[in-house]
């Protein structure tokens, strides 16, 4: 099987939000509770627990794409690329910045899962291949 070259795009992305998720989350467990509260070391661990996962998600989701090839599924890789982006990199932004401006992004990333994962479901029953 080929891989399309949206495909590998997602799963470049997807590699090296793996490995930023991987770093943070080392730091999270050995550095950040030198100068963090036990709710940002918390917050830290809940970005990266979800940046793993979609993270897993978003390159099975890049690979069904090039066997099926549809916009529904296209539509969902965005969806988790900026769910990850908003969900995560807001809870990062909030600990390693010590600001609340973007507070109101992390549950934008949310529904940017949500939808990913909706758009995922919905492209495998209407998809006839």
């Amino acid at each position: 099987m080929l891989l399309t070259k949206q495909s590998r795009c997602f799963i470049a992305v997807a590699a090296l939000l793996g490995a930023t998720a991987v770093m943070l989350g080392a730091y999270a467990s050995h550095g950040l509770a030198n100068w963090a509260s036990p709710a940002q070391v918390s917050q830290v661990q809940t970005a990266v627990h979800y940046q793993l996962f979609h993270v897993i998600t978003l390159i099975v989701v890049a690979t069904i794409n090039s066997i099926v090839n549809s916009r529904l599924i296209s539509a969902s890789l965005y969806c988790f690329t900026a769910g990850i982006f908003c969900f995560s990199g807001s809870l990062y932004y909030l600990v390693f910045m010590a600001s609340k401006s973007l507070v109101l992004v992390t549950p934008l990333g949310g529904l940017f899962l949500i939808l990913a994962w909706l758009l995922l479901a919905f492209s495998m029953f209407s998809n006839k291949k």
